[in-house]
């Protein structure tokens, strides 16, 4: 492709922060957008420059310039409406949790492949340059018996819960909780650096019928375990750390930003940054991936959805046993 010519579906707060990362990179431009209230549309379009807004998705799905389709609409419609991009000939970056389950990331990666289109996990962790830093000083502190990860961020719409109302970040007809959206980081970078675990249980903290506020995960590897924490009712200090024979390290931030990473031993304390502090952590993603298309380099792009795949069947099987089901269970 010579430019990648955008078409969006959602106008949430993180399309909104993805489009200000689109007019900062080169090669991408918004031209489309769909929403099913053409006012919100509208507005999106005006303020990002998109000549164009749709109501209707056929029609969205129709239009012959855009070639790439960016996805943020509710966990639960992120399958079909991936699906009728790919059928349609588009490229598609879809918000994660990719798909809410493991065979329909299954199906629609095969699908993408046999089409020739690219198909990625917007993902921010997996584009942020300390992840290589992670992966390239995790070696220095020796075998790994004990991961722990933190991502807490108490979230307004709990507000709306305790008056008795189910926004959709929380109702499982939506494929909504705080597994699927907060703790979806820790396990993708957990899952990043180390595989898929052996086994996974989660301990998830509900509300009457809603699907899960707050909640552990407890994933075993062989030789060591990780405990990973999510809440979307708390807030708390949000980390992540290895810890091994020899050393730990520490990530700032946690997983949603790898702000830092520090690196100590008994001989070191070392710490590393290769992320402007004043960089939006989705710019990352939005020049990476517009990089990756443009080069027509789809080993980078499918190799990424492998993790992807890895982490949609840990949460499906931990959810599950949890008792949080989905429509489709």
């Amino acid at each position: 492709m010579k430019e990648l010519r955008l078409g969006t579906i959602g106008s949430g707060s993180i399309v909104h922060t993805i489009l200000d990362q689109v007019k900062a990179v080169d090669g991408i431009r918004l031209i489309a957008v769909y929403s099913r209230s053409e006012e919100k549309g509208a507005s999106l379009a005006a303020e990002y420059g998109a000549d164009r807004v749709f109501t209707d998705l056929d029609s969205f799905f129709a239009d012959e310039e855009m070639n790439v389709v960016y996805i943020a609409s509710p966990n639960l419609l992120h399958y079909e409406q991936t699906k009728a991009a790919l059928l349609a000939g588009k490229n598609v970056i879809c918000e994660k949790p990719f798909c809410t389950r493991a065979e329909e990331a299954r199906e629609l990666t095969a699908l993408a492949k046999e089409s020739g289109l690219f198909l990625a996990d917007a993902v921010p962790t997996a584009f942020l340059p300390n992840l290589e830093v992670m992966k390239r000083e995790l070696s220095k502190i020796g075998r790994v018996k004990l991961v722990m990860g933190n991502y807490s961020q108490y979230s307004s719409r709990y507000d709306l819960v305790l008056k008795g109302e189910v926004p959709n970040v929380f109702n499982p007809r939506y494929g909504g909780g705080s597994l699927m959206d907060i703790n979806f980081y820790n396990v993708y970078l957990n899952v990043a650096l180390f595989g898929k675990p052996q086994t996974a249980v989660y301990y998830p903290n509900r509300y009457g019928e809603l699907a899960d506020t707050s909640g552990l995960l407890v994933m075993r590897y062989d030789g060591f375990v990780s405990s990973l924490a999510g809440a979307k009712d708390t807030w708390g200090v949000n980390y992540f750390q290895i810890e091994g024979e020899k050393g730990y390290l520490y990530v700032r931030d946690g997983s949603n930003g790898i702000a830092e990473v520090r690196v100590v031993t008994k001989d070191t304390d070392e710490i590393f940054n290769m992320q402007d502090q004043n960089t939006e952590r989705r710019f990352y993603e939005v020049q990476k991936l517009t990089e990756y298309m443009l080069a027509d380099d789809y080993e980078a792009v499918y190799g990424r959805l492998d993790v992807m795949l890895d982490v949609m069947e840990v949460l499906e099987d931990a959810r599950k046993k949890a008792g949080i089901l989905f429509p489709g269970d």
